[in-house]
């Protein structure tokens, strides 16, 4: 299972807010590539695909494919405020290494 900090929860709520189409939830997935292997990916779409899983914690639907599933089960995502910048953080026991951008690991 994959789990948002209720300050991710609220991140990704005022993103759909905000997008000038109607989204349906945030679209998270992992490729290859990055410095370590492997990097997330994630967006805001309409509607699930059909082989997503779908993860909905207080009105806010996440949608992650099967692949990308297996290598994010456990992750926790924060959204984070700081000085050197905001963004969404993935703390993910499966990775055995990751990069100092936090956004890919191996």
């Amino acid at each position: 299972m994959i789990n948002l900090t209720d300050s991710a929860l609220e991140a990704v709520r005022d993103a759909i807010v905000s997008a000038v189409e109607p989204m349906g939830g945030l679209r998270i997935l992992v490729e290859a590539g990055g410095c370590a292997g492997y990097q997330y990916k994630m967006g805001l779409v309409s509607d699930a695909e059909p082989d997503d899983t779908v993860v909905e914690r207080n009105g806010v639907k996440v949608f992650v494919d099967m692949k990308s599933h297996e290598l994010l089960a456990g992750t926790t995502i924060d959204f984070v405020v700081a000085l050197e910048g905001s963004g969404f953080t993935f703390e993910n026991p499966n990775a055995a290494s990751s990069c100092s951008c936090g956004k890919s690991f191996g």
